[in-house]
């Protein structure tokens, strides 16, 4: 036997080893899967609520209005709730993706608490699938695709205190998906006096919602649109049922302000404006805070140009037409738009750069000219 066939009979063999491996690695992570899903309780995973069992396992969930059905071992379409054994769990409890301190200016709330900071976290997954998102790489993920650290709901509280933040805020990805994490957090921080904020697309059912809202303190919401197009199309969701959880958050007393991303020829037309400005003085009142924020190229939109700003500043414009008294601009350099300013006398009320705040006149809520401005100020 020559080198040249010695050389061929070792590499064969080697090839095969490696094959081999392969193969039996493969069956060891697959069989462990599956006494994963056959054992739950012995997973540590928390079981979801907001949701039916079906027939032959399968189980539909009710958090929100994607109604998802899920047959056994499969996930919801939000990459966070899975059926395991005919029983839906979270798998995202406790599992922290990002966090960060962040001023309260950021998420953004305008009248909340001004110049504070809040103790901002994410765990992965969406129940939407917008093509602009900025967060994709967590809010498009699995747990597992990304690191994440175990948190309990007792250690987010105490780290929060620790920040010497205000307020705990569930933001960057969509909150809801983590709702049983987030309704334990918002129990606790409010037991001790610590508020709490939600950063969310509105995308979630009644039900779910109104327990929710007995926790928290405020509530803002992406209102991406005010057309069912550009929600199908852009999203993958509906707009009805955002409208529908604006309204519950308002009945509730929770404080709300809602952002819309105006994005070029798809829902920055005067009509829109105008109609979605008239809806939201009509179904919420003209005291809500509404943000309209520039558009980026992000994630699967990358062909179209950013907002210009003239755009958002005649968005502003239109919506004070309409009767709304506090319009805000957002990602521009526009210090009339990030400014409140007291309705009556129309003097400086907060005066904000980026994200910070320069001035506070206010007094517990109240402008000089004695004129109270909602929000939560204390």
């Amino acid at each position: 036997m020559n080198i040249t066939e010695l050389l061929k009979k070792v590499f064969a063999f080697l090839f095969l080893v490696i094959v081999l491996g392969a193969t039996l690695l493969f069956i060891y992570r697959r069989e462990n899967s599956v006494r994963a899903d056959a054992a739950p309780n012995r997973t540590g995973l928390h079981e979801a609520s907001y949701y039916e069992p079906l027939s032959n396992k399968t189980v539909q969930c009710f958090l929100c209005p994607n109604q998802c059905v899920i047959a056994p071992s499969q996930w919801g379409a939000c990459k966070a709730r899975k059926n395991i054994d005919g029983r839906l769990y979270s798998m995202v409890y406790g599992k922290i993706a990002t966090v960060h301190v962040d001023p309260i200016e950021k998420k953004p709330f305008f009248h909340v608490l001004p110049g504070s900071t809040a103790f901002s976290i994410a765990t992965t997954g969406c129940n939407m699938r917008c093509l602009f998102c900025q967060n994709w790489e967590i809010s498009q993920a699995f747990p597992g695709d990304v690191p994440t650290q175990t948190v309990t709901p007792d250690e987010v509280v105490a780290q929060a205190f620790a920040s010497g933040a205000r307020s705990i805020a569930f933001t960057y990805n969509e909150p809801v998906i983590a709702y049983e994490y987030m309704l334990d957090i918002a129990k606790l921080a409010k037991a001790k006096g610590l508020k709490t904020v939600v950063v969310s697309s509105g995308y979630i059912e009644e039900e779910p919602l109104k327990e929710l809202l007995k926790y928290v303190d405020a509530y803002k919401v992406d209102l991406k649109a005010f057309n069912e197009k550009f929600y199908s199309k852009l999203t993958g969701g509906r707009l009805e049922p955002v409208l529908e959880t604006l309204k519950t958050i308002r009945q509730s007393g929770v404080w709300l302000e809602i952002v819309n991303l105006l994005v070029p020829g798809e829902n920055d037309s005067d009509d829109e404006l105008r109609a979605m400005a008239r809806w939201i003085r009509s179904n919420l009142g003209d005291s809500v805070p509404l943000h309209f924020s520039r558009f980026f190229p992000q994630f699967k939109l990358k062909n179209l140009p950013p907002t210009p700003p003239e755009t958002l500043i005649r968005a502003r414009r239109i919506a004070m037409e309409e009767g709304l008294k506090f319009v805000y601009t957002g990602n521009i350099a526009y210090p009339e738009g990030e400014t409140t300013w007291c309705p009556g006398s129309k003097e400086k009320a907060v005066v904000r750069q980026g994200y910070f705040v320069t001035t506070n006149n206010l007094k517990d809520g109240v402008c000089p000219d004695g004129e109270k401005i909602p929000g939560i100020w204390e």
